[in-house]
Order: C-alpha cells, then sequence, then structure tokens
C-alpha cells in the first residue's frame, strides 16, 4: 500500500483514490508541483535535440580520428 494510490481520508485512515490525470488527461506534471511555484511551462523538458548535420558530421569525425589512429598505430609498429 502506497501513498500515491491511497490518500488519508482525516479521520486517521487510508481509502484508495485513482492515479491523478489518468482519466482527465491532466498533465501529470501538475501533480509533482507546488501550488506556490509557478513557472512557464517548458516546451520540451527531456532535451534540447542535436541538428541531423551536427550529429552526422560528430560521428563521420569521430570515425575518421579512430581510423587514422589505428593507421597509425599499426603503420609505425606501435601495435604489432
Amino acid at each position: 500500500m502506497t501513498l500515491q494510490l491511497h490518500r488519508p481520508d482525516g479521520q486517521g485512515s487510508l481509502v484508495p483514490t485513482r492515479p491523478p490525470g489518468k482519466d482527465h488527461g491532466e498533465d501529470w506534471r501538475k501533480g509533482l508541483r507546488s501550488s506556490r511555484w509557478r513557472v512557464a511551462p517548458l516546451r520540451n523538458t527531456e532535451m534540447n535535440p542535436t541538428s541531423t548535420v551536427a550529429a552526422v558530421a560528430f560521428w563521420a569525425a569521430l570515425a575518421g580520428v579512430t581510423f587514422v589512429l589505428l593507421l597509425w598505430g599499426y603503420g609505425s609498429h606501435f601495435w604489432h
């Protein structure tokens, strides 16, 4: 039994309740916020997406550096 699904009834016992936001289509973040804390809603709270061009350039550069490092290592007989 958790307070997530059971709330105090004011008379010393717990009564089962439905989770907030499941039936009414409410934002689940409303249940986490304090009523005294008023902030602007964030557009994307999970992450700021990276552009596709920047992501492809990063992985291509990483692959190129790795390849050059391997060529140098084996070409100079650093790794036998």
